[in-house]
């Protein structure tokens, strides 16, 4: 498996677990990008999918690809709003 291929079934995976977990995207440059909503992220979730990734998170609007994450991390706090 690719790694575009591993990212993106992560990814899938990531924004279907219910309840949704936030995550943090670490792309090669360095930068880390916190997904907090998974209407913040769009992307072709097919295996032969295009390899670009769209993703708005708070000010952030960015189009990038599958190959720039470096890495993919479930943020250790929960939402406490889902708690209330």
């Amino acid at each position: 498996m690719t790694r575009i291929d591993s990212n993106r079934a992560v990814l899938t995976d990531m924004l279907r677990s219910v309840p949704f977990q936030s995550f943090a995207l670490n792309m090669e440059n360095g930068d880390r990008i916190v997904i907090e909503h998974p209407e913040n992220i769009a992307f072709d979730s097919t295996e032969n999918g295009r390899n670009e990734i769209y993703i708005i998170s708070n000010r952030l609007r960015l189009f990038t690809t599958f190959i720039a994450i470096a890495s993919i991390a479930q943020l250790d706090h929960p939402d406490p709003r889902l708690n209330a």
